[in-house]
């Protein structure tokens, strides 16, 4: 019964005259909920222009149409949003329309070129439309007609989906606005009207069930009564996202545990690193410790042998010293044979003693063996040097 007023609806709008077509519409007076923010599909080819999404109205109340790509119905036509306006205590619907010139949309700022007065996403020249990539996702390989201008827009930026009443947008018509609605109107196409039929049919898209935040707000191309439904293609994308989502968030397990076991490695590497020169810093220490102590024993050794070298060359050197005197006694004996005689020699030629032959012939020590008077040795100790102070003796012998 709902499908047969609306095919109704639609057939009245369609028969209707263009010149009534933007005054035609529904009147309630509860207010249409605020624009949901979304994002433009791509255009699908050249000829697409882009028609926003709006808040519609139905048995059911408000249900949000998705924006979509149309096609024009003919080479230089633009589209001029619908738009809810507060006329005599109710909110009327002014429904939106193909013309040459863009017209009054109540300052609604539906995005993507449409800013609340006239149209900055393009423009037709010579048959071809040219895009304006600052406000269409359109893409530059496939699109050849694109340029790129930026859009200031000084109209006030906010989500109101209405103009007039409590809370409503204030925007009046311009002159040039005013004669737009006044020239000749094309109505959506027939493409238009079945997206409209199919969104109303899509109970996901009701504003009492999405709360104003419509799970599909913009399609590629309009969608058709009996197609897939639009809550379809989005539960779909929502999948498709969560499937990614799940992928992103694996690969960012992933890469964090591949992380931690990197960090892990290099703290073990770390550690191995500060162990090993622990180790050959105390092995270090330790050989430096072994190198002392073998120093110092060597050097303690060497003292050693020094002192018993010492010791020993000194014992050695003592006998040796002994031995001269005993021997020197030897030639002086030989020499000193006639020793019997003392006295006399004394006394008869005391001078020449000083010269006597024995103490030049000390050379002759090896001698020795031939002097065989070895009982004469003390007497050989007196005619040293030191007996010749002695000459004075031989007064002293008559005590005798």
């Amino acid at each position: 019964m709902r499908i047969s007023r609306l095919l109704l609806l639609a057939f009245l709008i369609l028969a209707a005259p263009a010149a009534l077509f933007a005054q035609f519409g529904v009147s309630i007076t509860i207010a249409p909920p605020e624009l949901p923010v979304y994002t433009q599909p791509v255009a699908p080819a050249d000829g697409y222009l882009w028609t926003p999404g709006y808040w519609s109205y139905g048995d059911e109340g408000y249900f949000w149409v998705p924006g979509t790509w149309v096609m024009a119905p003919e080479p230089g036509l633009l589209w001029t949003p619908g738009y809810w306006g507060w006329n005599n205590n109710a909110y009327a619907w002014n429904g939106g329309y193909w013309g040459t010139q863009i017209g009054f949309y109540g300052g609604v700022n539906y995005g993507f070129g449409y800013g609340g007065v006239g149209y900055q996403g393009g423009y037709w020249n010579n048959g071809a439309f040219y895009y304006n990539r600052s406000v269409n996702n359109v893409n530059g390989a496939t699109f050849r007609n694109v340029y790129s201008k930026t859009v200031i827009n000084n109209t006030t930026i906010n989500h109101v989906s209405y103009n007039g009443g409590s809370g409503g947008i204030s925007a009046r018509p311009s002159a040039a606005e005013e004669t737009a609605a006044r020239e000749r109107h094309t109505p959506p196409t027939a493409v238009q009207t079945e997206h409209v039929k199919a969104a109303s049919t899509n109970h996901e898209l009701l504003a009492t069930v999405n709360h104003g935040r419509p799970a599909t707000a913009a399609t590629a191309k309009p969608v058709a009564v009996g197609s897939r439904p639009a809550a379809t293609e989005n539960k779909a994308a929502e999948n498709k996202a969560a499937e990614n989502k799940a992928s992103d968030n694996k690969a960012a397990a992933t890469r964090t545990t591949e992380n931690n076991a990197a960090e892990n490695k290099a703290a073990e590497n770390k550690a191995a690193e500060n162990k090993a020169s622990e180790n050959k810093a105390a092995e270090n220490k330790a050989a430096a410790t072994r190198t002392n102590e073998n120093k110092a024993a060597e050097n303690k050794a060497a003292t050693t042998r020094t002192n018993e070298n010492k010791a020993n060359e000194n014992k050695a050197a003592k006998p040796k010293e002994a031995r001269p005197a005993t021997e020197s006694s030897k030639p002086t004996a030989a020499h000193t044979q006639p020793a019997s005689h003392p006295a006399s020699s004394a006394h008869a030629q005391p001078a020449p003693h000083p010269q006597a032959a024995p103490a030049q012939a000390a050379p002759r020590s090896e001698a020795a063996p031939h002097t065989q008077t070895a009982p004469h040795t003390e007497t050989a100790a007196r005619t040293q040097p030191a007996p010749a102070k002695e000459a004075p003796k031989p007064e002293e012998r008559p005590h005798q």
